[in-house]
């Protein structure tokens, strides 16, 4: 395998390449193709969804060279100071380019005077200038910076996306993933094509074969087993409290991660009961699960004690896990209401 990190080594390079952007790159690419070129972009979204990637490959196609090129971390580059040094690089003329395009990365973490600063030069920038703001926040940032951008909201790739681009990535470095497999990863990359590669890059570094199972993705990522999942679901229907909360225990015992547990758990939560109630999506699930995964959750569908509120629980568990100085604590809450 490479040993470049296979983020960078698979990055796109070119607007056709970006994958579930398209409602961005199309309007970028009209905009280029017709010479509307804007002074100012904002893009917003989470992490890893390629914000900064699509930002490179704009300088790109207008012409802007490595040398007219500048990108900056507003997290370690947030002061008035920083600003208006950028603010006076940024008059001075292109070295070889018609434009110089300057990125501004975590662009929500700039100090109330270094976004006054940076404001005064987006009310009136050179024509040679272009600016692409980059956030992951874009409630903190003030409207009159937002009010001067063309904003443009990037979307969290879908499973199916991070699955496909998994396999496809895996395939080019010879190795093979079967759909379950890839989907295990997609689940814990948490629409994030940066950790999706993050996590594969683990994977195969320690793989002893070309062929990598979910049990693989397990034991590198320290993912809680498949069966651990369906015995902790099994007892949860059955209304087994007891064992329920051995199952809590025991991930704990193992050292897992609570919140990954909680994230699977859901995973298989939301097929049970689309199965039950739109069992025309079964199909889909057949590439999501393997045959015994799949077989479970056509049982578990069946069972009275799967239903809507468990769903509702458990999904409140998962965003009160993060803040919890107990990480199974809301888990156990609210098993005990439910059981």
């Amino acid at each position: 395998m490479s040993e470049v990190v296979l983020y960078r080594k698979y990055r796109p390079e070119k607007f056709k390449d970006v994958r579930g952007q398209e409602h961005v790159v199309s309007v970028l690419e009209a905009a280029i193709k017709g010479g509307n070129i804007g002074h100012a972009y904002l893009f917003s979204g989470s992490r890893g969804t390629g914000k900064t990637t699509v930002a490179r490959i704009l300088a790109r196609e207008i012409g802007c060279d490595e040398k007219d090129l500048y990108e900056m971390d507003a997290a370690s580059n947030r002061g008035i100071d920083d600003i208006r040094e950028l603010r006076d690089a940024v008059a001075t003329l292109p070295f070889s380019s018609e434009y110089k395009v300057y990125i501004i990365d975590e662009v929500h973490m700039l100090t109330k005077e270094a976004f006054n600063a940076l404001l005064k030069t987006l009310e009136e920038p050179p024509k040679h200038a272009v600016f692409v703001l980059a956030t992951t926040e874009i409630e903190k940032l003030p409207e009159t910076i937002v009010s001067r951008c063309e904003a443009h909201t990037f979307r969290k790739p879908s499973q199916e996306m991070l699955r496909d681009m998994i396999i496809d990535v895996a395939k080019s470095e010879g190795f093979t993933l079967d759909e379950p497999s890839a989907d295990l990863v997609a689940i814990l990359s948490e629409g994030s094509y940066r950790d999706a590669h993050g996590i594969l890059q683990k994977v195969l570094t320690v793989s002893k074969g070309k062929k990598i199972s979910a049990e693989d993705i397990e034991k590198v990522t320290g993912a809680p087993k498949g069966t651990l999942v369906n015995d902790f679901l099994s007892s949860l229907s059955n209304k087994d409290k007891k064992t329920v909360i051995s199952k809590v225990d025991e991930v704990v015992k193992n050292n897992l991660d609570v919140k990954t547990f909680v994230t699977l758990v859901l995973h298989k939560l939301r097929a049970a009961l689309l199965m039950r109630h739109a069992p025309e999506q079964k199909e889909s699930f057949k590439e999501q699960f393997s045959k015994e995964d799949l077989k479970f959750l056509e049982e578990l569908s069946k069972e009275e004690g799967i239903t809507l509120d468990v769903l509702e629980k458990i999904l409140r568990v998962y965003d009160e896990v993060p803040r919890s100085y107990i990480p199974q604590l809301p888990l156990e809450v609210a098993l005990m209401e439910l059981l």
